[in-house]
């Protein structure tokens, strides 16, 4: 069931599984974390966080705006506050990585968000974003319909103009390539990596799972090819230059 949170925040990751591992796996082709200064931007209630501490470096550091979520990642992470993207409380040129996974789509202000994980990157450092792609069939944060919120996929929403769209799902983003590197097309960073991925099915593996590893197969084939425009999520990655 979702969370009273679902339409506001999106629900964050609740426990590791293939998905969030495929994730982890991917950032590794193109980053090394191994004592790496490591800021999770929207942590949850620390999922990601604490695999990044348990396996790679202890300087690793949270936020969230909420403070149940917060108090949760408290119980296995110290360096996490209540924040917000907009105005982070961490001083310029801090972290070797900005990680945020499914956050950006949801900030009040995805502009200055953008601008604040520039600012806080060392120089050289990596902003890796995971986020919503508008070409995905389904949008999966729910939508709107004559002012009561559904939660769930819906099909086809993502495909209508701005006008519509946002009256539909006016609660979260879905990102073009383009209308995702103009985030930071004033900010002094450079592209490293960006494809699209599909997701890991893992709420179907349990049901499904012979047919789910047959259809994992396939989409993540498909990444290697143009259909991947069709992928769930933007996988970038960015270097601060100075």
């Amino acid at each position: 069931m979702p969370s009273e949170l679902a339409a506001l925040r999106g629900e964050p990751s609740y426990v590791w599984r293939s998905g969030q591992e495929r994730r982890l796996n991917l950032i590794l082709r193109h980053i090394p974390l191994k004592d790496a200064v490591i800021l999770d931007f929207g942590c949850g209630i620390g999922t990601y966080a604490i695999q990044f501490k348990r396996r790679f470096s202890q300087h690793v550091f949270g936020f969230d705006l909420e403070i149940d979520r917060v108090t949760e990642a408290l119980k296995e992470l110290s360096g996490v506050c209540v924040a917000v993207g907009e105005h982070l409380p961490y001083e310029s040129n801090s972290f070797d990585v900005v990680f945020s996974n499914e956050v950006i789509e949801h900030v009040q202000d995805d502009l200055a968000s953008a601008s604040e994980m520039v600012r806080i990157a060392k120089p050289g450092g990596k902003i890796v974003l995971f986020c919503p792609n508008r070409w995905y069939p389904f949008e999966t944060h729910g939508h709107y319909w004559r002012g009561k919120y559904h939660f769930g996929n819906t099909p086809l929403i993502n495909y209508l103009p701005d006008a519509v769209r946002n009256r539909l799902a006016p609660h979260v983003r879905a990102y073009t390539a383009h209308g995702l590197r103009r985030l930071f097309a004033d900010q002094p960073v450079g592209v490293i990596h960006h494809s699209r991925i599909f997701g890991g099915y893992d709420n179907l593996v349990r049901r499904f799972p012979a047919l789910i590893k047959v259809v994992r197969g396939i989409v993540y084939a498909l990444e290697n090819t143009p259909l991947r425009i069709f992928g769930l999520s933007h996988f970038l990655i960015l270097e601060k230059l100075s």
